[in-house]
């Protein structure tokens, strides 16, 4: 790869992330989020939003400025958010272990759930995409145990082996489901966002 192409990316990245601290948002990742949401119009006002493995929280800030103050937000991670997000239900703890109650609380459900959650990554490609589907299949399951009907989902997942049969199972949960990779995604990242919208099951 030529220096150039590095350094394109570089100066994206860097972009990106002078972007976010302007902005007082904690990570570049907002951006991503943003970007789905601004596609496909996944929160709104007074909207109940479940966050997994929310730190460093700027994926919270972002669902806090558009639900309002009359919307819920709850987040998990397996550390305390230094400093909190205002206005947020945090549980430490680890996706799983937590169960559906504990994070719905006095809710009845949640309008989205959303994960950016990523392992630890080893530099080994199939270690890596396997370690993705296992946390992508948990943020489902919850997802499937804790929104309402008609709820939305967005999820990464490193394009692995079982790639397309955890997509299929999205299609068969929700009504429309697609696949985004935002523009603050690095071009040589594997990752994809899942973006599954009218979940079939809930009250």
């Amino acid at each position: 790869m030529s220096r150039r192409k590095l350094n394109d990316r570089s100066i994206r990245h860097d972009a990106f992330h002078k972007r976010a601290k302007q902005q007082g948002f904690r990570s570049r990742a907002v951006f991503k989020l943003g970007e789905v949401d601004d596609r496909f119009g996944l929160m709104k006002p007074g909207g109940r939003v479940l966050d997994l493995g929310c730190a460093p929280g700027s994926w919270l800030q972002y669902a806090r400025g558009r639900v309002g103050s009359r919307g819920e937000l709850v987040g998990i991670d397996r550390f305390p958010l230094d400093p909190p997000v205002p206005g947020t239900r945090l549980i430490v703890g680890d996706v799983f272990e937590v169960g559906a109650n504990e994070l719905r609380g006095d809710l009845d459900g949640f309008d989205v759930v959303m994960s950016d959650m990523a392992p630890d990554t080893t530099g080994i490609r199939h270690v890596d995409q396997a370690r993705s589907e296992v946390l992508f299949t948990r943020a489902v399951d919850i997802a499937e145990g804790v929104l309402v009907h008609g709820g939305a989902f967005v999820g990464k997942l490193f394009q692995g082996p079982e790639f397309q049969d955890l997509v299929a199972r999205c299609r068969r949960e929700f009504d429309a489901v697609k696949i985004v990779k935002p523009s603050g995604s690095r071009s040589r990242s594997i990752e994809q966002y899942v973006v599954a919208r009218g979940f079939r099951g809930g009250k």
